[in-house]
């Protein structure tokens, strides 16, 4: 008995140390919401700088990847995020804690295919390095709606209770056969009350939205070098 209690006092105190990471997560990320983090020079973004110089969120993340840069980015574009259990897991705690009703819709596997069929827009490209995609949306409501827009209309857009999001996906080639992919997303809020909304959003799922590009770029470093051996293998 003395030994099974033991055991059990393992996943108390793992749970225990969980609910405190993520609880001072949520409590530093509050704190510095719109404290805009110095960008090295590598990560600065013409694309997202006309379209969006001023934020108050800006997500960055980049890995290197043996494979060309046109391969590597045609296999950003088709990810299927839902090839993750820790992806899947996480999509299900949102709609569980924001009561969201599932999503009947029979949806394309392909990121950029998928991403769209929600409502997001193509606004912006650098054909064969970079697209940028946009929409305007309430994430913190339980059903959200994501709307696309042209990109001046997206750029000149100030409606009140709305947040503003752009993210990427671009490569920078380091060789033929090698390359840097680089993924970015920024927010910006419409209003005070929007901002106020957003802020504590953010503060509590940020820890979920930036597990979920961690793991986006060990899918994708995984398709594009497959892809690239098996094109190598095909010669």
């Amino acid at each position: 008995m003395t030994r099974f209690r033991r055991l059990l006092q393992w996943p108390v105190a793992l749970a225990g140390v969980v609910a405190a990471g993520y609880g001072s997560s949520v409590a530093t990320t509050w704190l510095r919401f719109g404290r805009r983090a110095t960008s090295a020079s590598d990560d600065t973004d013409l694309l997202l700088d006309q379209l969006m110089p001023e934020y108050e969120v800006a997500e960055r993340h980049h890995v290197h990847v043996a494979a060309p840069a046109e391969i590597t980015l045609a296999a950003a574009r088709e990810i299927d995020l839902r090839r993750s259990a820790i992806i899947r897991t996480i999509f299900a705690m949102r709609e569980w804690l924001l009561n969201t009703e599932p999503d009947g819709a029979s949806r394309p596997t392909g990121l950029v295919a998928f991403t769209t069929s929600l409502g997001w827009r193509l606004v912006a490209e650098n054909p064969g390095r970079e697209v940028v995609y946009g929409a305007v949306t309430q994430p913190w409501r339980a059903d959200v709606v994501f709307r696309g827009l042209a990109a001046e209309e997206f750029r000149k857009f100030r409606e009140p209770g709305f947040v503003k999001i752009l993210w990427t996906l671009r490569v920078d080639p380091v060789t033929s056969s090698h390359c840097i992919f680089r993924t970015e997303t920024r927010v910006v809020t419409t209003d005070a009350e929007s901002r106020r909304k957003f802020r504590w959003y953010w503060a509590r799922f940020s820890p979920g939205i930036v597990l979920i590009r961690w793991i986006t770029l060990g899918l994708l470093k995984e398709q594009a070098e497959a892809w690239t051996a098996s094109s190598d293998s095909g010669r």
